[in-house]
């Protein structure tokens, strides 16, 4: 998972090999053989890499081989920041990033707002809209990166010893959030008591009852194995967000009008692959955290959402509060 911490920008002046492929001349590459290095944090089995590869595979096919991208797993290649970094300096080609792009364009904080986002669908409308293209073009401008598709994340849920319905049961919960302000806000005006943590003290901290509870995505409850000492996953689904798949302006540039449409269609093909294997994969993880014996709650989203605004919205910065308050209203 990507950190919502508010990270240096930091770079390795050593990132060796993530550049574009061979000394490329000033202007549009026409017949050259290109070769973009992708580079993220996820693991070969997680399903942002399998769309990176696909979209890899798409732009091969568009370009008769003559665009190739290799995908580095594991933040083989660099930490994401250090990836957008290189990008700016022409010295990276690729990466996948989200809400630490604020660190560049105020904007980017809209892709992780608490209870911004009612649904999937709606979340869809707001990538996909105007606010979406808003978002993009700051980023354009001041991060000096381009987004060409977006993939969705697993909304966060609430796990517990306990069932939580609504956020009268939060009373002096024990739960454990990242170290980010608003996140920290949010759950205290909701009631619990947050407590921030490294996430690799979390399970520990779970089973000998220091916390008592904790928030994250399906995959992370899973792949953490929670079920062990957490009996529910409360459905707040508090934070829907996405994720960018981006490239840099300077290889961007080099690109001829044609190869940059292939690398839009391709881009394009990778986002809905994503999304079907996203879709399945969140079915899948639900079946799976049951059959771990871990009991699913519905709970009372309106209270939750209703409740957390006032601090939601004295949390985000002044660029992007009326669009949040907009986004509450909808």
């Amino acid at each position: 998972m990507l950190s919502f911490d508010n990270i240096g920008k930091t770079f390795f002046a050593g990132l060796a090999g993530v550049t574009l492929a061979g000394a490329m001349a000033s202007g549009p590459v026409l017949a050259a053989d290109i070769t973009l290095k992708l580079g993220h944090l996820a693991n070969e089995e997680n399903i942002w890499h399998k769309a990176s590869v696909k979209f890899g595979e798409e732009l091969s096919t568009l370009t008769k081989g003559r665009i190739e991208v290799e995908v580095f797993p594991n933040e083989s290649l660099g930490k994401e920041i250090d990836l957008i970094n290189g990008m700016q300096l022409g010295t990276a080609d690729m990466t996948i990033s989200g809400e630490s792009l604020q660190n560049w364009a105020p904007m980017a904080a809209l892709l992780a707002v608490p209870y911004a986002y009612k649904s999937l669908d709606h979340m869809d409308e707001v990538a996909g809209g105007k606010i979406g293209d808003d978002i993009k073009a700051e980023i354009i401008d001041k991060a000096r990166v381009r987004p060409i598709a977006y993939f969705a994340r697993g909304p966060r849920n609430l796990t517990s010893k306990r069932p939580i319905k609504s956020p009268d049961d939060l009373d002096a919960l024990k739960l454990r959030v990242p170290n980010v302000p608003l996140f920290v806000d949010v759950w205290k005006t909701l009631g619990a008591q947050p407590t921030p943590m490294a996430f690799s003290e979390v399970f520990t901290s779970l089973q000998n009852g220091t916390i008592d509870a904790q928030e994250n995505p399906l995959a992370l409850i899973k792949s953490a194995n929670f079920n062990e000492v957490q009996g529910f996953v409360n459905k707040t689904e508090h934070v829907r967000s996405w994720i960018y798949l981006v490239i840099s302006e300077i290889t961007w540039d080099k690109l001829s009008d044609s190869d940059r449409e292939a690398v839009m269609q391709a881009a394009a093909t990778a986002q809905a692959y994503e999304r079907e294997l996203f879709l399945a994969d969140e079915k899948k993880l639900v079946d799976e955290l049951k059959g771990k014996g871990m009991t699913f709650v519905d709970v009372d989203g309106a209270a939750f959402a209703s409740k957390a605004k006032d601090a939601v919205l004295a949390n985000v910065k002044d660029e992007i509060r009326p669009i949040v308050e907009d986004l509450f209203k909808q």
